[in-house]
């Protein structure tokens, strides 16, 4: 039986990557801290529903502190899920959760990985954050990284050491730079999540700048399908793919896509533009189009009704 580690399984993209797992039928140790960033009731609801599953081992625990050179042993598959996320949290003294949580745990990881002679594939949750404002949109994965955040410093730092993992010691990695990613589970902290839940309780959104800014957003399906063939792939080893939604789409259009799903007017309340967030971003996918055979499924519109069901009944209590 095929044997994986998820880390940050208890997060919103980790416990859909547990749960398809363990639909495909493998053991799945998921690893995931459960701290307090957001509300840790719900990433405990993230994956109650699987802590029965006769393949799943759930270990609450930092990564930081694990026994990774055990838990290795007979692994095939590591997704490295699990980091410190957030933009306009990552200035200040928040800052080493950054540090701690994105750089210095991936780095115990992958000290593990070199050692580990059954690993066929670690696959890296990266994001597109490390592009910042990116001069050439759609962009591609050979733009220089130009990071706008901390965030965004701390995971191109973390992509950086798996690449020199690789070269040095053949740990077979794979980048996966995530485009705002989007459906049920979403963090409470991230746009849309924000955004229903305001519609709930009738209360106006907030819209950072002038709701001009655009995005590429990705549905959490297709970020798991994505991550699936990256582990299959051979030729994806020691590559960074970008894995985005395939359509670059203004916020203000955005919404009223939103106010047509919820069937009212969304009030809005427009507020300074955060520090840290890139104005546009946008994917170039065609290398993990040729190379990883991925292409997004999920349209926008389709991905927000799913969204929006999820948050009315995660409130409806």
């Amino acid at each position: 039986m095929t044997k994986s580690i998820v880390t940050g399984a208890a997060g919103f993209i980790g416990s859909h990557l547990v749960e398809t797992l363990l639909k495909q039928g493998q053991q799945v140790i998921g690893i995931d801290e459960v701290n307090d960033y957001y509300d840790q009731n719900l990433k405990r609801k993230n994956i109650a529903h699987l802590l029965k599953h006769p393949n799943f081992q759930f270990i609450e625990n930092d990564i930081q502190f694990v026994d990774w050179h055990s838990l290795l042993q007979e692994t095939d598959f590591v997704y490295h899920q699990a980091a410190q996320a957030g933009v306009r949290a990552s200035w200040g003294k928040g800052f080493r959760f950054y540090t701690e949580r994105n750089i210095s745990a991936t780095q115990i990881l992958l000290e593990a990985a070199k050692d580990a002679k059954n690993l066929k594939r670690l696959v890296f949750a990266s994001t597109s954050s490390i592009y910042g404002d990116a001069e050439t949109l759609p962009t591609h994965e050979g733009i220089c990284p130009a990071p706008v955040s901390p965030y965004g410093i701390t995971k191109l730092a973390a992509e950086r050491l798996c690449g020199l993992y690789q070269k040095n010691f053949g740990v077979p990695f794979v980048a996966l730079r995530y485009f705002t990613v989007y459906g049920p589970r979403q963090r409470p902290d991230m746009a849309f999540h924000k955004f229903f839940k305001a519609v709930l309780e009738d209360e106006a959104i907030p819209v950072y700048g002038d709701g001009e800014q655009t995005r590429d957003f990705t549905f959490v399906s297709d970020v798991v399908a994505a991550n699936l063939a990256a582990a299959a792939v051979p030729e994806a080893v020691g590559q960074i793919f970008n894995i985005g939604g395939g359509s670059r789409v203004v916020l203000s259009e955005v919404l009223k896509m939103m106010e047509e799903i919820v069937d009212k007017p969304i009030k809005r309340n427009h507020i300074e533009k955060a520090m840290g967030d890139a104005r546009h971003t946008g994917a170039d996918i065609s290398k993990a189009q040729k190379i990883l055979g991925w292409q997004p499924q999920v349209l926008l519109d389709e991905g927000l009704t799913q969204e929006w069901y999820w948050v009315k009944d995660l409130y409806s209590v």
